[in-house]
């Protein structure tokens, strides 16, 4: 099992303690020093004031600030939570994500998913109902981008002649494309582009507010699995291979008095039994110094009982 934490940048406002390059620095090199292996940020370029107000969250740009994250590691894989993959041309992404991945010698992981904010997708001038369909021709174009010269495409949305694109990526193959989402489209994604799963726990009313589908169990999340699994058979690909990540809904919230680490481990043995292959952590946002507390917390709970 592996484990991987997003930058805590969960509210609004955020707090300005934790938005500099040595913050985000400090907090990337701690959580490699006690054992996790994945470091992200979440996408959000132009969030609506509304959304912000009930319950949304700022953002950095992911493609920067991880370029921090790496400077300052050196065996810490760097995992957007998620890019937006259709607010962006996807040879810009394709572009960013291999320049990352050669800077940090091959620890990027280009985790997309599909958007669900309408005010976002019009503030960026990208049509919202078309989504899907940016969505899958980018993900095809990426791969190409990524692994050969000379590449030609014809899409409805993006075209390309005789394009060669250097450097590529520092993976001797390319990075590990994960979709997320947790819908049954996204899963068939992932049998044909992807190399990992990453849905996320949503209640019903969370569920309705981000357009997919309600996990909001065990055996929701074991559903999922099993249909992954069904739909790799139907397109013949070897599901054994792909990454599955997912929160562990058991020990309560790390940053908390009750946080049960027994309930947690013996949550992390059903999960890896599903198929689960990482476990994203949160943390609390109100300072630099609870953050750091808790990733050592965890090392010494969690990481070191295993």
């Amino acid at each position: 099992m592996r484990f991987t934490i997003t930058y805590p940048m969960h509210s609004h406002p955020y707090n300005p303690e934790l938005l500099s390059g040595d913050s985000i620095a400090k907090v990337a090199a701690a959580a490699e020093a006690a054992g996790f292996h994945g470091f992200g940020f979440t996408d959000h370029p132009a969030p609506s004031h509304r959304w912000l107000q009930t319950g949304g969250h700022d953002a950095v740009d992911p493609f920067a600030a991880l370029g921090f994250a790496a400077a300052r590691t050196t065996t810490l894989h760097l995992i957007p939570n998620v890019v937006v993959l259709p607010y962006r041309n996807p040879f810009l992404v394709a572009k960013s994500a291999a320049t990352l991945d050669l800077l940090s010698g091959g620890r990027f992981i280009l985790a997309v998913g599909v958007g669900y904010l309408k005010r976002e997708f019009a503030a960026l001038g990208v049509d919202f109902d078309e989504r899907a369909e940016l969505f899958e021709e980018a993900l095809q174009l990426i791969r190409r981008v990524w692994t050969a010269d000379d590449i030609s495409f014809e899409g409805r949305h993006f075209s390309a002649n005789g394009i060669t694109v250097h450097p590529q990526p520092g993976t001797a193959s390319r990075p590990p494309i994960w979709i997320g989402g947790n819908t049954g489209a996204a899963r068939r994604r992932v049998a044909r582009y992807g190399d990992g799963w990453c849905p996320f726990p949503a209640p019903a009313q969370l569920a309705q507010a981000a357009g997919t589908a309600a996990i909001d169990s065990m055996d929701r999340l074991g559903e999922g699995i099993d249909d992954l699994r069904r739909q790799c058979d139907a397109v013949g690909r070897d599901w054994s291979g792909i990454d599955i990540t997912f929160t562990n809904l058991e020990g309560g919230r790390l940053a908390g008095d009750d946080f049960n680490a027994d309930a947690y481990l013996l949550g992390l043995e059903e999960l890896t039994a599903l198929g689960v292959t990482w476990v994203h952590v949160g943390l609390p946002g109100d300072s630099l110094a609870h953050v750091l507390d808790s990733i050592e917390r965890f090392r010494h709970l969690v990481i070191d009982a295993i």
